[in-house]
């Protein structure tokens, strides 16, 4: 017999296989557009964002904006909002970069690193396994050294069903990306094998949907912090984990609720969640 809890963690899965199904579905009419105007103008469109799924969620499947949160504007009016926890961001903007290819490797395999966001509402601290994600951590440090995530905000925030934060996109539409796409890793961790992603998980957001089995191997910047124990399933490229002041500053972040969804079923942190530099460094 189907308990609530089993019933309401399928229901949160299909809603995270919903909303990447049109994340594809634009994407794929985006690209047939592009490729008009490409021909009437005689200009080469490069298409470097990407939809991502978050990691987790409802916004990871962030959810049309990725991982988790479900889906349309509400028609009633949204409870108050929580004061901001978090300062202003410091002076920048998001870097428009692209690149058409992903970069060659060139990190040390066999090393830790860190990944620290110097955050408005606080530095979130992670270590990374270069040895189980090789492919991801290359990319992050690559991005990173770029000044890729300064100066972008964390545009999804996901507070039913899975609990997530998502960040890496410099547009913060949920649609951004560096240009290029990296092979899924590490999807036999026993640690999300059993479609948990724990508390402390740093995880990538993609556009894969279990219904039509498209979208592997879609990773590119941007990534889900899990600040709950989320019920997800092990399609997502799981390469880090947050220290105890990482998740501190989550909690925080995540205490101040998430706003209405938009028209794309996205959920914005209620919080200024921006990131004012990026750093990954070998430990």
């Amino acid at each position: 017999m189907v308990t609530k809890e089993q019933r309401r963690r399928q229901l949160a899965r299909e809603k995270f296989e919903r909303q990447q199904q049109r994340r594809t579905l634009e994407q794929s009419k985006a690209r047939r557009r592009n490729a008009v105007v490409a021909a009437v103008v005689a200009v080469v469109v490069a298409a470097g964002a990407t939809a991502y799924a978050t990691g987790s969620l409802d916004g990871k499947d962030k959810p049309k904006t990725d991982a988790a949160a479900s889906g349309t504007p509400s028609a009633t009016t949204p409870p108050p909002k929580a004061p901001d926890p978090c300062a202003k961001p410091s002076a920048g903007t998001p870097g428009k970069q692209q690149w058409k290819t992903a970069p060659a490797m060139d990190i040390d395999k066999s090393a830790k690193y860190s990944f620290t966001l110097q955050t408005t509402c606080g530095d979130i601290a992670m270590t990374m396994d270069a040895a189980k994600t090789p492919a991801t951590v290359n990319s992050f440090k690559f991005l990173a050294d770029k000044g890729f995530f300064d100066h972008t905000k964390c545009h999804r925030l996901t507070a039913e069903g899975i609990y997530v934060l998502q960040c890496g996109d410099p547009t913060g539409t949920g649609h951004g990306g560096p240009g290029y796409t990296i092979p899924d890793e590490n999807l036999k961790d026993p640690a999300v094998a059993k479609g948990t992603y724990p508390a402390g998980t740093l995880a990538m957001a993609n556009q894969y949907s279990a219904q039509t089995g498209s979208g592997r191997n879609s990773g590119s910047s941007q990534f889900f912090l899990v600040y709950k124990d989320s019920p997800l399933p092990a399609d997502y490229t799981p390469f880090g984990t947050i220290g105890a002041d990482g998740m501190k500053v989550l909690q925080k972040i995540a205490a101040a609720g998430a706003a209405a969804a938009d028209a794309q079923g996205t959920t914005a942190p209620n919080a200024t969640v921006v990131i004012n530099k990026a750093v990954v460094k070998q430990s």
